[in-house]
């Protein structure tokens, strides 16, 4: 793996690794770690942020897979620059689409871009398991989920029925966001699952012609929300254009401009991250009294 490579606790992981410190969470065989990406509400970058963190974390030498499970508004097949629909194995488990060395489910592969998903939440609960549990994942040392906005069915689904190794929050500086952040933070709280960290998108704005720097959504509130609530700041991501323009071209930052001060940005989040997850999985650990036969 390249020098900053961060150290792989999933490399002595078994298949069903612990996920959180919770019981009767059946994980998925394979799948050694699997991180929650969520937002308290929508427009905030999430799936931006997630596939961004997904490629640094398999820029770091992990071997990476997305779930979309925003049912709703499937970001990852035009993220991703993938088309077509996945193909079966035996007729049963789907196997995932691929590009830029990811695996990936995604509602929006099965259904037509501009096709509204008029479903009610038994309806939204099952397609997520199935996406989780009936596809071919084969070995990964960690499923990224971008999560729908918000707290309701999809996100209780996921926290409750998976162990889930963290979960991290992404919201923009502005009061109003942080708000529905905090809602986000207390429902991982509540069902005890791991906080990884607190992501600031759109942190500020770098005008390119004079390098001036504006804070249009002002600026910090993420970190303070951090210290003030006693969780890890992941980073800041700036407003900026080439993020925006590489994600509406399916080709994410981290992969089109690797060299990049964005791409290290993301790279240096998913190494923070994946610190946390050992952290988290070391505290899990600790707290289970080991059995020893003699």
């Amino acid at each position: 793996p390249p020098p900053h490579a961060p150290a792989r606790p999933a490399a002595h992981a078994p298949a069903h690794a612990p996920a959180s410190r919770s019981t009767g969470k059946r994980g998925v065989p394979g799948i050694a770690s699997i991180i929650a990406v969520a937002s308290g509400k929508g427009g905030v970058g999430k799936s931006t942020t997630a596939v961004n963190i997904a490629l640094g974390l398999k820029a770091n030498g992990l071997k990476v897979g997305v779930l979309d499970a925003d049912i709703y508004g499937p970001s990852m097949p035009r993220l991703l620059k993938i088309r077509g629909k996945p193909q079966t194995v035996d007729g049963k488990v789907l196997r995932p689409m691929e590009n830029y060395g990811l695996k990936v489910m995604s509602m929006g592969f099965l259904v037509d871009e501009e096709t509204p998903m008029i479903w009610r939440g038994p309806m939204v609960m099952s397609a997520l398991s199935q996406m989780l549990r009936e596809v071919e994942w084969g070995e990964l040392d960690v499923l990224v989920v971008d999560m729908p906005p918000g707290t309701g069915d999809a996100q209780l689904t996921m926290a409750q029925q998976v162990p889930l190794a963290g979960a991290i929050i992404v919201s923009t500086p502005q009061d109003l966001a942080l708000i529905d952040a905090r809602k986000g933070l207390n429902m991982f709280r509540k069902v005890d699952v791991p906080l990884l960290g607190i992501v600031e998108n759109m942190s500020y704005f770098v005008a390119p012609d004079t390098g001036k720097r504006y804070d249009i959504f002002g600026h910090g509130g993420a970190r303070r929300e951090a210290e003030r609530l006693g969780v890890t700041f992941l980073g800041e991501v700036p407003l900026q254009m080439q993020i925006r323009e590489t994600s509406d071209s399916g080709e994410p930052v981290v992969m089109s401009d690797p060299d990049g001060a964005e791409a290290k940005i993301y790279r240096d989040i998913a190494t923070k991250v994946w610190q946390r997850v050992g952290e988290e999985r070391a505290k899990a650990e600790g707290a289970t009294p080991a059995i020893v036969f003699e």
